[in-house]
C-alpha cells in the first residue's frame, strides 16, 4: 500500500496552487482502469453536474434495453421545469426528442432536462436517484450516493474522483456509439446554437469528452477523456478555483499521463485561446452531427453579421431614453434571478461560514438519509 502511494504521488507534476485547496481531488487512469496518478482520489466530494454522466448512463441503458426509443421524446413536467439554471428553459407540457435531451444535458448541462429524464425513467426524481445509486454501486462506485439527477446542491450527494473516473470509463466502454455525443461543442435548438461548457474539447489536443460541473460547494469539476497515438486516458479534477485553472491543471495531468505511457508530448498540447468560449465568438459553420439520426446543418450568423444587424436598432435605441419604469425594474429582475435557491438545497444551511470546507468522509453503502453535513457556501449552480 505504501509503495502504491509513493508510486502515484511521484506520477503527479509539480504541485500547483489548485492542489492546496481543501476540496481538491484528482486522478488519471487508462482505458483499462490502471491508475497512473492520484491525489485525494478516495476523499468524498460534491459531484455537481458530473452527476449528469450517471443520468445519461441510465438513459443509455434504457435505450439499449428497449425501454426508451432513440426516436422517442422526453416530456417536460412542471416539477422538472422548476429547476434553477443552468437549464434549457422548456415550458411544462412541451416535449423534446431523446437526441436533443441528451445533447442538452451534455452541452448546456440542463438541470430541467435531467430532471425530466429522471421522471421518465424512475417515475420521480427521488426514486430515480435511488436507482442511480444502486447501479453505481454495482459498477464499483462504492463511495457515491445520488439524491438528484442534475447535481444541484444536496449535502447527501457525494462521490469521489476515483468513482467519477470509473463512470467515465464505463460510459466509453459500455456505450461507444453514444459516447461520441460527448464530443459535441454545440448543437442546434430552436434557431439557437447551444454551446458546450467543456472548453477542453477545443483547447486540449486529443480530448473527445466528457463533462464539467460547478457549484459553490464543489468548486470547478471536470472529467476529461483524451486519445493520442492509440492511447486513451481518463482524468478527473475536482475543486478547481476557476474553469481556466481547472482545465490547465487537467492538461498538465494528462500530458504527464501520456508521457508515462510513452506518448510524445505535442507542441501546443493545450491552448486556452482555442476554448469553446473563444470559438463561440467566431462564425459557426454547422452544428455537430447528432449520433441518433441524420446530420443537421446549422446556419448561425457570425459576430460581425450580428453586430451589423444590431447597429441600426442600437442607434435608434440610443436616440430615445428608456422609460423610467424599465430602468427601475432592471435590478429587481436581476435580483430575483439571483435570489432563487435550488429546491434540493433547502435541507442544507444557506449561511456560509468563514471556515474552509471540511473534508467529507465516504458514506456507508446505504440509501437511507442521515443528518445533512455542514457546507461552506450558499448553494448556487451554473454548469
Amino acid at each position: 500500500m505504501l509503495l502504491a502511494v509513493i508510486f502515484t504521488a511521484a506520477a503527479l507534476p509539480a504541485r500547483a496552487d489548485i492542489t492546496r485547496r481543501d476540496n481538491y481531488a484528482a486522478i488519471v487512469m487508462d482505458a483499462r482502469g490502471q491508475v497512473l496518478a492520484a491525489d485525494n482520489a478516495d476523499e468524498a466530494r460534491f459531484p455537481a453536474s458530473l452527476t449528469k454522466m450517471m443520468t445519461l448512463y441510465m438513459l443509455f441503458e434504457a435505450m439499449r434495453d428497449g425501454r426508451v426509443s432513440p426516436q422517442g421524446t422526453i416530456t417536460m413536467t412542471a416539477e422538472a421545469a422548476s429547476r434553477p439554471p443552468s437549464k434549457l428553459g422548456i415550458p411544462a407540457g412541451m416535449s423534446l426528442s431523446v437526441e436533443h435531451a441528451i445533447l442538452a444535458v451534455i452541452t448546456r448541462s440542463a438541470n430541467d432536462v435531467a430532471a425530466a429524464i429522471a421522471e421518465r425513467l424512475g417515475g420521480s426524481e427521488e426514486r430515480f436517484a435511488q436507482l442511480m445509486t444502486q447501479r453505481a454501486r454495482q459498477m464499483g462506485m462504492t463511495r457515491t450516493t445520488f439524491r438528484n439527477a442534475s447535481g444541484l446542491p444536496d449535502a447527501e450527494q457525494q462521490t469521489t474522483a476515483r468513482d467519477m473516473a470509473t463512470l467515465g470509463r464505463r460510459l466509453i466502454e459500455d456505450f461507444p456509439q453514444h459516447y461520441a455525443m460527448f464530443s459535441a461543442t454545440h448543437f442546434r435548438w430552436q434557431n439557437r446554437a447551444i454551446h458546450n461548457h467543456n472548453h477542453m474539447l477545443s483547447a486540449y489536443d486529443g480530448a473527445d469528452g466528457i463533462k464539467t460541473g460547478y457549484t459553490r460547494w464543489s468548486g470547478f469539476n471536470i472529467v476529461t477523456s483524451a486519445r493520442r497515438d492509440g492511447v486513451r486516458l481518463i482524468g478527473v479534477v475536482m475543486g478547481g478555483p476557476s474553469w481556466s485553472e481547472r482545465d490547465r491543471h487537467m492538461a498538465e495531468l494528462l500530458d504527464a499521463g501520456f508521457a508515462r505511457q510513452g506518448v510524445a508530448r505535442r507542441a501546443n498540447s493545450y491552448v486556452a485561446e482555442n476554448s469553446n468560449r473563444t470559438a463561440a465568438r467566431a462564425d459557426v459553420q454547422g452544428s455537430v452531427a447528432p449520433r441518433l439520426g441524420p446530420a443537421r446543418t446549422a446556419q448561425v450568423p457570425g459576430p460581425r453579421a450580428q453586430q451589423a444587424a444590431r447597429a441600426p436598432a442600437n442607434r435608434q435605441a440610443a436616440a430615445r431614453p428608456a422609460p423610467a419604469r424599465q430602468q427601475a425594474a432592471a435590478p429587481t429582475a436581476s435580483a430575483s434571478r439571483n435570489a432563487t435557491p435550488p429546491r434540493s438545497a433547502q435541507r442544507a444551511p444557506t449561511t456560509p461560514p468563514r471556515a474552509a470546507q471540511p473534508q467529507l468522509r465516504p458514506r456507508p453503502v446505504e440509501l437511507r438519509r442521515t443528518a445533512p453535513l455542514v457546507n461552506p457556501a450558499r448553494p448556487v449552480t451554473r454548469l
